[in-house]
């Protein structure tokens, strides 16, 4: 949470600062530069806090010790796939793979 606090302040410092350029005639190109390197310089030299507390949280994310990040679809569909093991025993459950078509003769038909 803290990295997209940060992210938004500081997107919103350099939208405030593209703005006022703008208004003063600077130009789009320009505009653009001079708000990316202010916001970059306000937030590191007057965020600090939040900045370190962002990168941490990246840093945890991709250290490979946080928990995976899951939809509740996928929880969801996991409990179902472990009540039906303890359910039914020996069951195989492999969701990732496509099941395979039949051939048009191995089909019932009505008769």
């Amino acid at each position: 949470m803290a990295f997209w606090k940060f992210t938004a302040l500081r997107l919103g410092i350099v939208a405030v600062i593209f703005v006022i350029c703008m208004w003063l005639g600077v130009g789009l190109i320009f505009s653009a530069l001079v708000a990316a390197v202010a916001g970059w310089c306000i937030t590191y030299l007057f965020f600090r806090e939040m900045r370190d507390a962002a990168s941490e949280s990246l840093r945890h994310r991709f250290s490979g010790k946080a928990a995976p990040l899951r939809t509740s679809t996928e929880i969801s569909d996991a409990m179902a796939e472990d009540e039906a093991v303890d359910r039914y025993g020996e069951l195989r459950v492999d969701a990732d793979r496509k099941p395979k078509d039949t051939k048009p003769e191995d089909k019932p038909t009505a008769d």
